[in-house]
């Protein structure tokens, strides 16, 4: 992490330059290294002086190790106005996307957890997805003096996602076209051009080589096909929190759309059922507890029991897949969903990072019952959901 963080990409020492390898080329080789190398006895000769000595130090308190090979350990200390002030020094040397990743390995390295129960700590962390998945994690244990921070910084990132997904959401879920009806009167993006340059081959100018489409041929917008349930199926186990953040706040963004209905229920060895605050994502996320086992099976019996019309559900089942209930149950009831019309859609993970660790043996059942599982990026989400609702093959990533 430090070597992108504080250079970017480092020649190999010994390398030359573009322009020849001058002697101020070295010394700023030399001055990267030793950034990146970090300690005094780390080969390089070259000490820091100034800001890149202030840097050395910042990057120190994560990533410096203890002892020869030991145990890396940190040296913020124990108090979170000291904390805030290291968070100042790493916003000020560092870009945005590094100042996360740097706050995560701080959190994780030195267990700051505890800290982020004191206002003044939350007020300087720079806000994110997985400090929100720790926060969700803190869960009841937060203190009343500082919940309503915490729920302003889980605010900041869940304007930053609607921001990110809602228009494209609304754009691509809720123009989704039925390819079975056809109108005469087609807005120019609905225009079938192939239907439409056939029907109008009578009226071909040879010597303008263009056909003059006397009447347009197009697809018809399909709101009242759209008329659906989504029913967004949430493991809320501790390594899917990332997920968990994506999910409140798609739903939230389906739930608004008139033509959907959207019931979001989160599990782990329980049900809950959290439709009810979807209004508010932020209301969701409070309302969920990571960690804890996996029972996928009593997840989809509730699922199940609340849908009435299967060939106009679609059930999104997100969860890396590792169930603690009873297997063969769950692949019975997916089966039993897709026999009756009801379009399932698998998702190992509904976020940035790629697949977690999954159940690949679940995984393989799924799909051979024709729900093949795949991880989904949230900028792809929407092209997964309208093709879904239209019951058209996913959009499965490539591996």
């Amino acid at each position: 992490m430090t070597s992108t963080a504080v250079t970017g990409r480092t020649p190999e020492p010994g390398t030359s330059t573009a322009g020849g390898d001058t002697s101020a080329d070295r010394e700023e080789q030399l001055r990267r290294w030793r950034l990146v190398l970090g300690g005094e006895a780390d080969g390089t000769g070259c000490s820091l002086s100034g800001r890149d000595a202030t840097m050395d130090r910042t990057l120190a308190a994560v990533y410096a190790a203890r002892g020869e090979g030991g145990p890396r350990s940190g040296g913020l200390g124990g108090s979170a106005p000291q904390v805030a002030r290291w968070l100042g020094d790493i916003r000020s040397y560092f870009p945005s996307s590094v100042v996360q990743v740097m706050q995560q390995d701080a959190i994780e390295r030195l267990g700051l957890t505890r800290l982020l129960m004191e206002p003044e700590m939350l007020e300087a962390v720079e806000p994110d997805v997985h400090l929100v998945g720790t926060l969700m994690s803190l869960g009841r244990a937060l203190p009343e003096t500082t919940r309503e921070t915490a729920r302003a910084v889980v605010r900041k990132v869940v304007a930053d996602l609607e921001r990110r997904i809602a228009t494209k959401t609304r754009s691509v879920v809720g123009g989704a076209l039925d390819r079975s009806a056809r109108s005469n009167r087609p807005r120019h993006r609905d225009i079938d051009w192939d239907r439409t340059i056939r029907a109008n081959l009578r009226n071909y100018l040879p010597e303008q080589r263009t056909v003059v489409p006397e009447r347009l041929v197009g697809y018809a917008r399909a709101q009242q096909a759209l008329k659906k349930e989504v029913i967004l199926c949430i493991d809320q186990s501790g390594s899917m929190a990332a997920s968990v953040v994506h999910s409140s706040v798609f739903g939230a963004v389906l739930a608004s759309m008139p033509s959907l209905r959207i019931r979001l229920v989160v599990f782990d060895t329980s049900v809950v059922d959290l439709t009810e605050e979807l209004s508010d994502p932020v209301d969701v996320l409070f309302g969920v507890q990571l960690g804890g086992g996996t029972d996928i099976n009593r997840a989809l019996a509730y699922c199940q029991s609340k849908i009435s019309r299967p060939a106009d559900t679609v059930v999104v089942l997100i969860s890396d897949l590792y169930e603690g209930g009873i297997r063969d149950e769950m692949l019975k009831r997916v089966a039993a969903m897709k026999a009756a019309g009801v379009e399932f859609v698998a998702l190992l993970a509904l976020s940035d990072e790629g697949a977690p660790a999954y159940d690949r043996e679940h995984a393989a059942a799924l799909a051979a019952l024709g729900a093949p599982a795949f991880a989904c990026t949230p900028d792809l989400f929407p092209e997964v959901m309208a093709a879904a609702l239209q019951k058209r093959p996913l959009p499965i990533p490539e591996p």
